[in-house]
Order: structure tokens, then sequence, then C-alpha cells
């Protein structure tokens, strides 16, 4: 091997380029480096064993991979690198930054102590045995919709409501169908209810 062929495989140990193509169900992704067309590479995942995650690269993404040896055929994207057409999406070390195609985003300051998911359509959690909201305030700005619902220590209700099938009761006495004793016509208070 002479000499420049060494110099090239040194200089290609670590190279940077933009993602071409992507496969998602091979996990590979092609990239444009220089004049260099990459054949389809594999790229890195923050785990991939008992726990797991998915955030695959994207078309366009500006990613820098390392080639064993200096064998490009033989690369394994490192990591992704912010550029002008994906730049960073925040700008303090103080806050972490999720953002998706459609919009939504996932954001959380340290600073100001304060989680924030906005730009969804939905929202699912599934619990087995419970879910806690532990805070003295969970504010619903819209409707709020419960199969059922135990409230243990008293509060207030303001507007309109309806009622409709099924009893409603209060304090042993249902509301919508009861009798009064010692009724009489005129001005006259009844006895109470029953």
């Amino acid at each position: 091997m002479d000499l420049a062929e060494v110099i090239r495989l040194l200089e290609n140990i670590v190279r940077t380029g933009t993602v071409t193509e992507i496969d998602e169900e091979k996990w590979r992704v092609r990239v444009k480096s220089g004049e260099l067309d990459s054949t389809w590479l594999r790229w890195n995942a923050q785990r991939a064993g008992a726990f797991s995650f998915w955030v695959p690269p994207s078309v366009g993404e500006q990613v820098w991979f390392l080639c064993l040896g200096g064998n490009t055929t033989a690369a394994i994207i490192g990591g992704s690198l912010y550029s002008n057409d994906n730049p960073a999406p925040g700008i303090s070390a103080k806050e972490m930054i999720v953002t998706a195609p459609d919009g939504a985003k996932f954001r959380y300051s340290a600073e100001a102590g304060a989680l924030q998911v906005s730009g969804i359509k939905s929202a699912t959690v599934e619990a087995s045995v419970k879910v806690l909201l532990k805070t003295p305030l969970v504010e619903c700005t819209e409707m709020l919709k419960t199969k059922n619902f135990t409230v243990t220590e008293g509060g207030k209700m303001q507007g309109d409501f309806t009622h409709t099938g099924g009893a409603f009761i209060s304090n042993g006495v249902q509301v919508d169908d009861h009798g009064h004793g010692a009724v009489q016509r005129g001005g006259s208070w009844t006895e109470g209810t029953k």
C-alpha cells in the first residue's frame, strides 16, 4: 500500500454528509459526502437493547459517519449536525427540546421548571394500576369526560348542569324522584324530604 492510499484512508475515517435516502424497514440511509454517494449505512441508536429508541434520520439531515479502516463501504452514521437547513430548535443551555415533522414540540425548561408539549392532536396514557397527578391544581380549559368519579373533600360547581339517565342522590335523598311530607296548600314550608 503506497503513501497516497494510506493518506486517503486516513482522510476517510470521519466524514460529513447529507442524508439522501432512508430505508426505515432495514434501518439504513444513503449519504452524499462531496463526490461520494454512499452505500446503505446503519445509523447510531441511543439504545438498542432492553431499552430501545426509534428516532430515524430524515432526508436532508446533515450527519457525520465513521469509516472503519477508512473504508466508506463499511461506514456507520455516528450522529447528526445542525445546519442552515435544519437549525437547532432551541438556544438555551438550560432547556431540552424535541420537535417532530408535523410541528409537535416537547420542551422542558430547567430555568422555569416547566414542561410543555404542544402541536399534538391527541395523547394516550395507558396504565394498568393507576395514574397519579400530585399537584395543588389540575386545570382543564375545555370538556372533561369521565366514566365515573369520586370527590373526597368537597368543592364547588358553577353554571348549568343537565342530568339524564340514572339516579341523582344527595345526602341520602334521590333528588330527581322523592316525596315531601305534611304538604299544605299556600305559603307553608314542607317538613322536609324523604
